[in-house]
């Protein structure tokens, strides 16, 4: 697991008045990585508004500019990439360094390896330690050849694609948009139909943006009681342009709100936040579990419904969660965990196995900070159990983010509404996902301080 930065910069959150207020989080970051790729891929200009700007997208894009698009920021979350369009790629004069950022490694890995260039993919301490066979493997049998590799099929690796692709039919082994996504992203450039076949639908932005930009994309219901899905891409389409409004990232939005269930007396309107079905996992269980959210001026953007939501303090009670409800909040089980503490009853999470392999085991690393801050809790496999009592917990702890920005946020925002402040020994990282979150969380009243 990784461990602190060189750097690291404590934060500590403490409890204090209602929080009150509106906001629109920070732009999705899964559609921001999108928007970059097929930027990158399409030929003409693609124009963004409400890019994240944080430094995992942002290194999506000098990635982008690296293999020969034209990259330019235009102000404040808007952007103009233009393409060079699927085979005319160049090669980067450097490695591709991108940081903490999962995703858009693992996402231009699968472009880099459907296409006829090399490149060298590297991150930091957080993105050395996270598996990348599970992309590798099936890129190898499309033609991709891996140059070199760390240990494990870890970065740094370099990649060397082929001419065209081979078109396979690809069962995915965990549910993981990641892996899809680079499937069909190297698909791009192999004649034929390449079909990427998965067990539990995971989020389909990469999906609904190749539609966007002009693919052919067939999704089928796949399996037993249709919860798979067969997603078919006709390979080698012209992709153009096209404008993109990026929708508001329920995975950020998840913080606030939360927050704002646990704080007594708050209430906090969340503005633009996606709605598509298969992200919107923990909206579903804290409505379960009782959590007073409205769902308002619901509307499209960019391909993607989105709505406006108020949420105001509620008493929660425990729930269990089924483990197909997984993908759709697969990065939102931390903040779920801090939810949980303050329920009242027991909250029973199945089936977390890729919370283990996030940028750190974050099945592990919230099973550390509820214990820090008195929370009663067990892990019993891949399952995480929390008993709250309906009341807030003791805090007072320090918890070790192991460069997770998740982790830092849901931390501080349990420090919020415990009876003693709780630290994070590292809060840096929080800029890859949501720069604004400190002063977003002052400006509604919160209590975080360095």
């Amino acid at each position: 697991m990784p461990h602190a930065s060189d750097d690291p910069q404590p934060l500590t959150a403490s409890p204090g008045a209602p929080l009150r207020g509106a906001l629109k989080p920070p732009g999705d970051k899964s559609i921001s990585h999108r928007a970059m790729i097929l930027g990158l891929l399409a030929i003409g200009e693609t124009r963004v508004e409400g890019l994240l700007e944080g430094d995992d997208v942002l290194r999506t894009a000098a990635a982008a500019k690296a293999l020969g698009a034209g990259v330019e920021r235009l102000g404040e979350g808007r952007w103009v990439v233009r393409g060079v369009g699927i085979g005319g790629m160049s090669d980067p004069a450097e490695t591709l360094d991108f940081g903490n950022a999962g995703t858009g490694s693992r996402l231009m890995m699968g472009v880099v390896g459907g296409q006829p260039v090399t490149a060298t993919f590297d991150g930091d301490a957080s993105l050395r330690s996270r598996p990348m066979r599970r992309i590798l493997d099936p890129l190898v049998k499309m033609g991709t050849e891996v140059v070199s590799e760390a240990a494990g099929g870890r970065v740094p690796l370099t990649l060397r694609g082929p001419r065209e692709a081979i078109p396979i039919t690809y069962e995915t082994p965990a549910a993981s948009a990641q892996i899809k996504s680079a499937v069909l992203l190297a698909g791009l450039n192999a004649p034929g139909t390449t079909t990427v076949i998965e067990a539990a639908a995971t989020r389909d932005h990469t999906e609904r943006m190749l539609r966007l930009f002009g693919a052919e994309v067939a999704v089928t219901p796949h399996g037993p009681g249709g919860h798979g899905r067969a997603v078919a891409l006709t390979g080698q389409p012209t992709l153009r342009g096209t404008d993109v409004i990026v929708p508001a990232d329920p995975s950020s939005a998840a913080f606030p709100l939360v927050a704002a269930l646990i704080v007594p007396g708050s209430e906090v309107t969340l503005r633009g936040v996606m709605m598509n079905p298969l992200r919107i996992g923990l909206i579903t269980t804290l409505l379960e579990m009782g959590a007073e959210i409205e769902r308002m001026d619901e509307r499209e953007e960019g391909g993607e419904t989105v709505a406006d939501l108020r949420v105001r303090a509620s008493r929660l009670k425990g729930v269990a969660v089924p483990p197909e409800r997984a993908p759709s909040m697969i990065d939102e089980y931390p903040v779920l965990a801090v939810a949980a503490a303050f329920a009242e009853g027991t909250t029973r999470m199945a089936g977390l196995h890729e919370l283990r392999v996030k940028e750190s085991d974050r099945l592990e690393a919230v099973a550390a900070g509820l214990k820090a801050n008195g929370v009663r809790f067990e892990v019993q496999g891949d399952d995480l159990v929390v008993h709250g009592d309906g009341a807030a917990p003791q805090g007072g702890g320090t918890v070790a983010t192991h460069l997770d920005h998740r982790i830092a946020m849901a931390f501080l925002v349990m420090g919020l509404a415990t009876r003693e402040p709780v630290t994070v020994d590292d809060g840096a990282m929080i800029a890859t996902s949501f720069p604004s979150f400190l002063p977003t969380m002052r400006d509604l009243g919160g209590r975080i301080e360095a």
